[in-house]
C-alpha cells in the first residue's frame, strides 16, 4: 500500500513536499495508517485530535493514546476538548453535526494561526460508498451522488482511493496499533448499519462492487461537471445582478424545457430546501416569497429576486423594565405619565403600564402573527391582512417592527396599537411610548 499511496499523493497532490500538513487523528485505524504513512514519506506532519467528551473514559482514552503516539514518534500535536452535548442542544443540532461543526472551524483555525497549509482527513472508499448510499436513500441530486470530494479548499482526503480491507492489512503488516471507537459496533447510526449489513450483501451479490463503483462515481462527477458548465451557460444570459441582488427573469426561464433542474443547480448553494415551493413560485401572485437561513427568494412580477436577509430581518431587541430608551435600528422611548396628552400621534401610543410583562421585545412581523386593532372592539386581525388593508408596499412591510409584551402585540410601531392595551377608566399608571 506505501508505494501506491506514494504514486497517488505524486501525481495528485505533488504539492505536498513543500507543504506543512495537519492530520486529523481520532486514533482509528485510519488516521493512525494515514500519519503513518505520511511520516514513512518524509512529509511534514503534525496531529490534530478532538475530545467530545462523548464517551467518558474511552474518549478520555483515546486522547491519551494520541498524545503517547505522538510523543513517541516526535509528531507536534493539538488537542482541544469540546462540550458537544451543550452545543448541540444550544444550536438545535444532532450530536453528530454538532461534532463537525465544532471540529471542522476548530481545525481551521489551527491552520490560520499556526501556518499550516492543508488539514488531511482520513476518509477512505468505504466511507464514500456508505455516504453515497446514505444521500442517495435520503433523496438527493447529482451533487449528492459524486462521492466525498478529495478536495475541497484546504481540506484534502488522500485514501479515498483505498479501501477499509487495505488499511487495515497495512496497519497489520506493520504492527500498527490503534483505539476502537465502540459507537462503531452498533447498528443505532445508519452509517453502521449500512457498513455491517447492507454493503457486505451487495458486495456477496456482487463481488467486484468496489470497481464498478470507482467508475460509477467517475461517470457521475462527469455528469455533474456538464450540468455545472450549463448551468453557467443558461445563468449569463437569464440572471442579472443589480445591486447585491440576482434577478431571475421569468419568461426567459420558463422557456427552458427543464427550468426547474436550473433553479436548483442555482439556488442550492443558498441555502434553500424547499424545491417545491420555489417551483410554485415561478407561477405564483407577486409579492409571494421563501426565505432560506440567510436569504430571500421573491416573486416580484416578471422576476424572481434573490438577496441576502439583512441583519435587522432577524434581529429581536429586548426592552427591560426601567429602560428608557433602546437605540438601535430604530429609536424607542419609554416613560411613564399620569394622563394622555394631545401629543398622540402615528409614533406615540399611550398604553395601561399595568398589563405590560417586561421584558418587551422589538422584532419584525412574521407569518402567522395576530393582533386586535384599535377602533375594531377587540376583533382579532392578522397583521399581514392589516398590511393589506392598509395597502403597504412590500418593502414598508418588511421595514415595519412590532413592540410585544410576551406573545401579544401591544403595536405595530408607528401604525396601530393594540385595543388590548388601550387606557380605560380603571388604569391607574399610564406608559407612554414614543418611536423618535
Amino acid at each position: 500500500m506505501l508505494s501506491e499511496f506514494k504514486e497517488h499523493l505524486a501525481v495528485n497532490f505533488p504539492f505536498f513536499k513543500e507543504s506543512k500538513l495537519l492530520v486529523a487523528v481520532s486514533g482509528g485505524v485510519d488516521s493512525v495508517v494515514l500519519v503513518h504513512l505520511l511520516k514513512q514519506l518524509n512529509y511534514d506532519v503534525a496531529i490534530a485530535h478532538c475530545n467530545f467528551g462523548l464517551r467518558g473514559e474511552e474518549s478520555d482514552g483515546d486522547e491519551k493514546f494520541i498524545r503517547s503516539y505522538a510523543s513517541y514518534n516526535a509528531i507536534n500535536i493539538f488537542v482541544t476538548h469540546f462540550d458537544t452535548k451543550t452545543f448541540a442542544i444550544d444550536n438545535k443540532l444532532s450530536i453528530q453535526v454538532a461534532a463537525r461543526q465544532l471540529r471542522y472551524i476548530w481545525f481551521q483555525e489551527l491552520l490560520e494561526e499556526n501556518s499550516l497549509d492543508y488539514l488531511l482527513t482520513a476518509h477512505h472508499l468505504d466511507d464514500n460508498i456508505e455516504t453515497f448510499l446514505i444521500n442517495f436513500s435520503r433523496g438527493t441530486g447529482i451533487e449528492g451522488l459524486t462521492g466525498i470530494p478529495q478536495r475541497n479548499g484546504n481540506i484534502i482526503r488522500p485514501l479515498l482511493p483505498f479501501t477499509r480491507e487495505n488499511i487495515e492489512r497495512y496497519a497489520s503488516e506493520n504492527s500498527i496499533s490503534w483505539r476502537e471507537d465502540s459507537s462503531n459496533a452498533s447498528d443505532k447510526y445508519l452509517r453502521n448499519r449500512l457498513r455491517h449489513n447492507i454493503i457486505p450483501e451487495i458486495k456477496e451479490l456482487n463481488p467486484s462492487f468496489t470497481d464498478s463503483f470507482i467508475q460509477t462515481i467517475n461517470n457521475l462527477q462527469q455528469s455533474a461537471s456538464l450540468v455545472h458548465d450549463a448551468a453557467i451557460v443558461m445563468y449569463q444570459q437569464i440572471v442579472s445582478e443589480k445591486e447585491g441582488q440576482k434577478h431571475i427573469d421569468i419568461g426567459q426561464l420558463k422557456r427552458l424545457p427543464n427550468f426547474k433542474a436550473y433553479l436548483y443547480q442555482w439556488l442550492n448553494p443558498f441555502g434553500f430546501t424547499s424545491w417545491d415551493d420555489i417551483y410554485a413560485l415561478v407561477d405564483a401572485q407577486s409579492g409571494k416569497q421563501i426565505f432560506s437561513a440567510n436569504y430571500r427568494l421573491l416573486k416580484d412580477r416578471t422576476v424572481l429576486i434573490l438577496e441576502p436577509l439583512k441583519p435587522s430581518d432577524r434581529k429581536v431587541y429586548e426592552i427591560s423594565e426601567g429602560l428608557s430608551q433602546i437605540n438601535e435600528s430604530l429609536i424607542i422611548k419609554l416613560e411613564l405619565v399620569d394622563k394622555i396628552s394631545s401629543e398622540s400621534t402615528k409614533n406615540v401610543v399611550f398604553v395601561n403600564n399595568n398589563l405590560i410583562k417586561f421584558p418587551l421585545f422589538v422584532r419584525k412581523w412574521k407569518e402567522g402573527d395576530y393582533f386586535c386593532p384599535t377602533g375594531m372592539n377587540g376583533q382579532k386581525k392578522k397583521v399581514s391582512k392589516f398590511f393589506k388593508d392598509e395597502k403597504m408596499t412590500l418593502s414598508e412591510k418588511e421595514d415595519t417592527w412590532i413592540l410585544t409584551s410576551g406573545n401579544e402585540i401591544i403595536w405595530i410601531i408607528g401604525r396601530r396599537a393594540d385595543d388590548r392595551f388601550k387606557i380605560r377608566n380603571t388604569t391607574d399608571t399610564i406608559l407612554k411610548i414614543e418611536l423618535l
